[in-house]
């Protein structure tokens, strides 16, 4: 008593509080082959408050925020008829609140990518996915993650431990991801948090240190971050997703993504679920490192461009570039469409000649902050900003549903970036129009796309 009294008087920590050390000073546990550490461990001064208590009852005020609405549903609201050759996810024995946000994320029937990895990753086997952008995979990776969190509860859990986490290399995609999971696990109580360079990293800090998080969505670098100044914590990740592993490797991320696939528990004692779009002799050799026994799910597309999308490739003068877009534009009436150009002073300097023009445009590159990137992505995403002008950056993992049109103002320099540009459009069974502008500069990249698409592409001079 005299003890505490004194404690009280020059805030001196008790005998109690110098036991319980931090978790960077506590032992490493040394976990038996397939076998979880039991180990618990003590949450952030920040989230040692009066009012946290890192027990699932003490997360009652974390629940709450999250508690369903009060609107009844059943699975019988959500009628989808089995249909011979197509997978459903009623089939698949997922939680109700899961299946409540399968139905409004508007998913009936599973695509490739789902149907044939989601029966073993619901399993908890590692999952090796080879599948392009636009095929389902981050629905498929992500059904799994919150199947497994429903079904697998803890009773206790710590700030900045999250259970699952995913690993996209840009802050695009982990932003889509981040959207994406919130929406399939609305109904759930699960806490998602994305964390990516260029937005306010107090708020970031605040979300994974004040609050218990289920899902964590992040770039590599931030996240290094964060695992530097020991806000996250990875030792208690249950699955880890890694997405685009070819980007991160031509990004030169693999460093930074070997240092966070290290401090979460070694493959066998954590469920790893690794997807991309090709498997080169490098992502071979990292497939060996960071699975155990993966099931191999690799999706082939009939056609490396998909038929929902009607390709023209015009013959211009690269100074009759800018007239002949602007006339299409004008005279198709276009509501919605992006516009690539392979440089960032390229991009500015044709979205100011639009807007000059009288065509609204907003630009997204990696010279534009991430908090306009964001708000220029949302206006377009309502309708309020019919043109997007944009790099590659938008290139992956922008999933905006209703752009009729996209416009190579640039052929690129990788024949898979144009794969991937023109996979804006054309999506979900929809038709697509891919428009690209070829000058005397572009027509040296037209053999190598050729030879990626395995066609000969018609050239023609535009009508308009």
């Amino acid at each position: 008593m005299f003890k505490k009294i004194i404690s009280a008087i020059t805030g001196s920590p008790s005998d109690a509080s110098q036991k319980s050390n931090s978790k960077k000073d506590a032992p490493a546990a040394k976990n038996k082959p397939n076998e979880r550490s039991k180990q618990t461990h003590k949450p952030h001064k920040a989230a040692q408050k009066e009012n946290f208590k890192p027990s699932a009852k003490g997360n009652q005020k974390h629940q709450e925020q999250k508690k369903p609405p009060a609107k009844p549903w059943k699975l019988e609201d959500f009628v989808v008829e089995a249909v011979e050759g197509k997978a459903r996810f009623h089939d698949m024995q997922l939680p109700e609140s899961l299946m409540r946000g399968i139905q409004e994320s508007g998913f009936e029937y599973c695509t490739p990518i789902q149907a044939q990895s989601l029966p073993s990753a619901l399993q908890g086997r590692d999952i090796l996915g080879q599948a392009q952008t636009g095929t389902g995979k981050s629905a498929a990776f992500l059904t799994a993650v919150i199947n497994r969190l429903l079904t697998e509860p803890l009773e206790e859990r710590f700030a900045s431990e999250p259970r699952a986490l995913i690993v996209a290399p840009t802050r695009e995609l982990v932003m889509q991801i981040g959207k994406d999971a919130r929406g399939l696990a609305a109904h759930t109580g699960l806490n998602v948090v994305t964390i990516v360079g260029g937005m306010d990293y107090e708020e970031q800090r605040r979300a994974v240190r004040d609050h218990v998080v289920d899902i964590l969505v992040a770039t590599p670098g931030r996240l290094i971050d964060f695992m530097g100044s020991q806000d996250v914590y990875l030792d208690e990740v249950d699955i880890l997703v890694l997405d685009e592993a070819d980007r991160m490797l031509d990004m030169g991320f693999i460093p930074d993504v070997r240092r966070i696939e290290r401090a979460t528990p070694t493959k066998g004692d954590r469920q790893t679920l690794f997807f991309s779009a090709t498997f080169t002799e490098q992502i071979r050799r990292l497939i060996d490192q960071w699975t155990h026994e993966p099931v191999e799910v690799t999706i082939e597309p009939e056609t490396v461009a998909t038929d929902n999308i009607d390709q023209k490739f015009f013959m211009v003068a690269g100074d009759e570039k800018f007239d002949v877009l602007c006339k299409y534009l004008r005279e198709e009436k276009i509501e919605r469409a992006i516009i690539f150009a392979n440089r960032r002073d390229i991009t500015r300097n044709l979205c100011d000649k639009l807007n000059k023009h009288g065509l609204v445009a907003g630009l997204l590159s990696g010279e534009v902050n991430q908090q306009k990137r964001i708000k220029t992505l949302e206006r377009f995403r309502d309708g309020s900003l019919p043109l997007l002008v944009a790099t590659d950056v938008a290139g992956r993992g922008i999933h905006v549903d209703g752009v009729s049109h996209v416009f190579n103002y640039n052929l690129p320099d990788d024949a898979e970036d144009y794969v991937h540009r023109i996979g804006r459009t054309g999506r979900a069974g929809t038709k697509g129009i891919s428009i690209a502008l070829v000058s005397e500069d572009d027509a040296f990249e037209l053999p190598a796309l050729e030879e990626y698409l395995g066609t000969k592409l018609k050239l023609e001079q535009p009508t308009l």
